[in-house]
């Protein structure tokens, strides 16, 4: 699989949170709310998740091949960077 497309659904201007993005694999698949989030040392990239009863956040979907985590993470900072 590979990204496809990627469009920036909201971006922020305070706090950690910079972007959410909708991305696409394969032009068949699309996910949205994946979260970039401004870490100490670099930009963590959030796949979509769910609160739990006991307040911990669990994915509701994540890439299991490191490849494809890596090509998401590539290419969604990449895009934040060029806008």
């Amino acid at each position: 699989m590979h990204v496809t497309d990627i469009k920036i659904r909201r971006s922020f201007t305070e706090g950690n949170l910079l972007a959410v993005f909708t991305i696409v694999l394969d032009e068949e698949l699309a996910l949205h709310d994946i979260k970039l989030i401004k870490g100490r040392e670099k930009f963590i990239i959030a796949m979509p998740s769910r609160v739990g009863m006991d307040g911990t956040h669990r994915d509701i979907v994540h890439p299991i091949k490191a490849e494809l985590r890596s090509e998401i993470e590539t290419r969604i900072i990449q895009f934040y960077e060029n806008l």
